[in-house]
């Protein structure tokens, strides 16, 4: 078994003014993780994960990508292996890695949660797993301890205006000392091409209104309730997750039309759609801005491509991509909409397609107002980006379009309570960049002043963005 020597505190950090800047600023700044997709109902049942592979391995798409790539079959990926076999093939694949994300993640994650210092690979397999999964069995390492032990301060979990919050609900019953709040993701609400399956969404929502939805005014009546009821419970934030944005030309009436038409299963052209889309995510933004929300947009996949897997596994299981729509037309017309009804809220837009990058810096630009600084946010590095060239690219054209000093920083965008190393990657290469550039003479040589811009960064500036209730 080799020693893992390159995660130390020096890991990728070039000179002792980025080691500094990262030691005393980054480093030990609390986790503001506003965006992920953690599940609530772990967090207040306060899960114990059995093994190893159900907390590291289990729904990470990336793992699943990078076994298929090094030609795993299925059945240890996503099939009917046992937890310990598909470990010995994710591990099998870890070497396999290198220069690939993937392996710098996996040794943070050994050493952070677990104090692992030594490569994950074929011979050292099964003494992790037994080790890890053995840690796992003691109270140190539920759901909530590994919360605590990450420094996390706030979660913003991910989830369906149709959700009961039940789990919220239980976590702001028992006062627990990390901020846990929802996030209104009401892409269902806009996918009328899906037919029968946009038809049972509606039945849903009435559930959850308990009121018959016939008419498009009352479909929106409907989300609007909602809306308010994930206002009670904390709620402050919306994400949207598109291929694109929508600015189609509608009026009331074709919409009132077009959703007739979808409710009774009747096909819509493609322009219907898009005007539907269009008019939905509309209302929805003033809903928004109405409550002083943020809103976020995730825009440029193509989702589930491999129609085979699809029927085999499902959705969601690795089979997603970059898509190269052409966006600049849209985007420009959809804010320009919110923004000249004085309906704006503040938003934070993220990129899939890396040839998008200025594209979205200098378009959510042309929003930015006072008195609130930074209002409009080119996001951070997300999905097939959120590596160290895609996060290098974003800060530099984040810095070249707009403020980086008033960003409002990482997320880890994860399903996994083993991800929040991800801002600690971040933190690094931050301070990685800026230490590089003071030894250049491009930025002055002021711990202080660099010291404050990576703090706010790190954390308070999510704080100070985000309108989130204070703790009871």
């Amino acid at each position: 078994m080799s020693d893992n020597p390159f995660i130390t505190d020096d890991f990728m950090l070039g000179n002792e003014f980025s080691k500094t800047l990262y030691l005393e600023y980054a480093k030990n700044q609390p986790i503001f993780d506003y965006h992920c997709h953690l599940s609530s109902k772990d967090i207040a049942e306060d899960r114990q994960f059995d093994n190893l592979t159900q907390i590291w391995l289990a729904g990470d798409h990336y793992k699943y990508r990078a076994m298929r790539a090094n030609g795993i079959a299925e059945k240890y990926v996503t099939g009917s292996a046992t937890d310990f076999e598909k470990f010995t093939k994710w591990a099998e694949t870890v070497p396999y890695t290198l220069r690939n994300p993937l392996y710098h993640w996996t040794h943070l994650e050994l050493k952070n949660y677990f104090g692992i210092h030594r490569l994950l690979d074929s011979t050292s397999s099964a003494s992790i797993y037994q080790e890890c999964s053995e840690m796992l069995q003691e109270p140190e390492y539920s759901v909530r301890n590994l919360l605590r032990k990450m420094n996390v301060q706030l979660i913003g979990t991910t989830d369906d205006p149709t959700d009961d919050l039940r789990y919220h609900r239980q976590l702001r019953a028992e006062k627990f000392e990390i901020t846990v709040v929802p996030t209104f993701r009401p892409d269902k609400a806009t996918e009328i091409e899906k037919g029968t399956a946009f038809i049972s969404w509606v039945m849903q929502l009435e559930k959850s209104v308990s009121y018959a939805i016939k008419d498009y005014a009352v479909f929106i009546k409907a989300l609007q309730k909602r809306h308010d009821y994930f206002h009670e419970m904390g709620c402050r934030v919306s994400d949207h997750g598109h291929a694109n944005f929508y600015g189609e030309a509608y009026t009331e009436k074709d919409i009132a039309i077009i959703f007739e038409k979808g409710l009774k299963g009747i096909s819509l052209t493609d322009v219907e759609v898009l005007q539907y889309k269009s008019a939905v995510l509309f209302e929805l933004a003033l809903m928004n801005h109405t409550k002083s929300w943020v809103q976020q947009f995730h825009v440029g996949a193509i989702r589930n491509n491999n129609s085979r897997m699809m029927m085999e596994i499902g959705a969601d299981q690795g089979f997603d991509s970059i898509g190269d729509l052409n966006i600049a037309a849209n985007m420009s017309v959809f804010f320009d909409r919110l923004n000249s009804t004085n309906g704006l809220a503040k938003t934070i837009v993220y990129n899939l397609n890396p040839r998008d990058n200025e594209l979205f810096a200098s378009m959510v630009a042309n929003f930015n107002e006072g008195p609130v600084a930074g209002k409009m946010q080119y996001g951070a590095a997300w999905w097939f980006l959120d590596q160290k060239d895609g996060i290098e690219k974003q800060l530099n054209v984040l810095s070249n379009f707009g403020l980086l000093s008033r960003f409002v920083g990482m997320v880890t965008d994860s399903r996994s309570f083993m991800s929040f190393p991800r801002h600690e990657y971040f933190r690094r290469l931050l301070c990685s960049i800026l230490g590089a550039e003071v030894e250049k003479g491009e930025l002055p040589n002021d711990m202080h002043l660099l010291g404050k811009m990576v703090e706010n960064i790190c954390s308070q500036n999510a704080v100070n963005y985000f309108n989130f209730p204070p703790k009871d």
